[in-house]
């Protein structure tokens, strides 16, 4: 299934399935690893609905700040994380590439919510559907690529449902698959 969705995010996610292709509208908030240790200790509302981005965007401030690439990062890296940003924050969808693990997926299961791929390498596409830097946070502090850039964007995607809310995981499942595979083949 396609499902174009609008942040903020509640309930609805909870009909999607690993698979479906999402396009997304509204706001998207980056965090790479120094940003998720950030915000741990700090009380964010506006997350709560909101869709995490990994993401390091490269940035150019031109009277207001342009986005020139925005692809994702490696989510993997924040899996210690994944459970209790869904938890704290009230997150629904966390978007990067590569996958989160059983934690985060018992998270999206509990709460609500679903993990998405973006394809890696499609930094100026994911770049063309940010319209516009909302806020940023910490970028003093943890620099350009860690800080918290606060996007609105506009048929964001395509997104790939990997972990949904009903404890499906396609990354796993691929992984399984593919094992299962590399035992039949002779060398």
């Amino acid at each position: 299934m396609e499902y174009d969705l609008r942040t903020p995010l509640g309930e609805e996610v909870r009909k999607l399935k690993a698979g479906d292709k999402v396009y997304l509208n509204g706001t998207v908030v980056t965090a790479r690893d120094k940003a998720h240790e950030r915000a741990m200790g700090e009380e964010i509302p506006f997350l709560s609905g909101s869709a995490i981005y990994h993401c390091g965007p490269l940035m150019r401030k031109n009277g207001e700040w342009e986005v020139i690439a925005a692809g994702p990062t490696t989510s993997s890296r924040m899996e210690a994380f994944g459970h209790e940003f869904i938890k704290k924050f009230g997150v629904k969808m966390i978007i990067g590439k590569g996958g989160m693990g059983e934690k985060t997926a018992e998270a999206c299961k509990e709460h609500g919510a679903v993990y998405c791929a973006f394809t890696g390498g499609a930094a100026v596409l994911a770049a063309k559907s940010i319209k516009r830097v909302r806020d940023v946070f910490w970028l003093e502090e943890l620099g350009m690529t860690e800080a918290m850039w606060v996007f609105e964007v506009e048929e964001f995607g395509p997104l790939v449902v990997t972990i949904d809310s009903h404890g499906n995981n396609l990354t796993e499942e691929i992984k399984k698959r593919a094992e299962e595979k590399l035992k039949d083949m002779e060398f």
